[in-house]
């Protein structure tokens, strides 16, 4: 994350983007992670707020390090502050993002499930419980060709592709665990073979 960005922030600013971050939060249905093609649009290719880089390079490190999915969003929000200003902005933007994508869906997953719990014979119900797991899917697959076509010579990381393809095959193939397939992973990436 070598490239920064100097930003100046208005009230104005911190509004639009915890506003932003509300809504995205009543859309993340396959978890925060499914949201990141529009965090994307909002972030890196409107207000520029993020670099191509910054916001990739959030992603992956907040992924590869312990602890729940949604540690992204701080990271993200982290950024734009260190963006916009020093340490203590950038924390005030992590709690801001972070707090932003919490608040609403935990209210609404919240009521929701005691509804559904209340309904679950419901036609209704079911219906849309077997309705949305195809969202979802859609959802986590932009995600995944948003952080894929950031690379901008695709062709060249090959190698990268091909470990790609051959993980998703052993995923759905194998009884491999995970977990062996990321150490695997990061072990060519040590290596410099990938």
């Amino acid at each position: 994350m070598n490239e920064v960005l100097r930003l100046h922030f208005q009230s104005a600013d911190w509004l639009h983007l915890l506003l932003h971050y509300l809504s995205l939060s009543l859309i993340s249905l396959g978890g925060a992670i499914a949201t990141a093609p529009d965090m994307h649009r909002f972030l890196v290719d409107e207000q520029h707020w993020l670099t191509d880089t910054q916001f990739s390079s959030s992603i992956a490190i907040a992924q590869a390090a312990p602890g729940p999915n949604i540690l992204f969003v701080a990271l993200i929000g982290w950024n734009i502050g260190l963006n916009a200003g020093t340490t203590p902005t950038g924390l005030f933007a992590a709690l801001l993002c972070i707090g932003g994508m919490l608040l609403p869906s935990t209210i609404t997953t919240y009521a929701a499930t005691r509804w559904v719990h209340r309904n679950q014979d419901l036609r209704g119900v079911r219906a849309f419980k077997q309705g949305m797991a195809p969202v979802v899917v859609g959802l986590v697959l932009a995600t995944g060709w948003i952080l894929a076509s950031s690379h901008a010579q695709a062709w060249r990381d090959w190698p990268l592709w091909a470990l790609t393809a051959g993980t998703v095959v052993l995923i759905l193939k194998t009884r491999i665990h995970i977990l062996w397939l990321l150490g695997a992973g990061a072990l060519l990436g040590w290596f410099g073979l990938t």
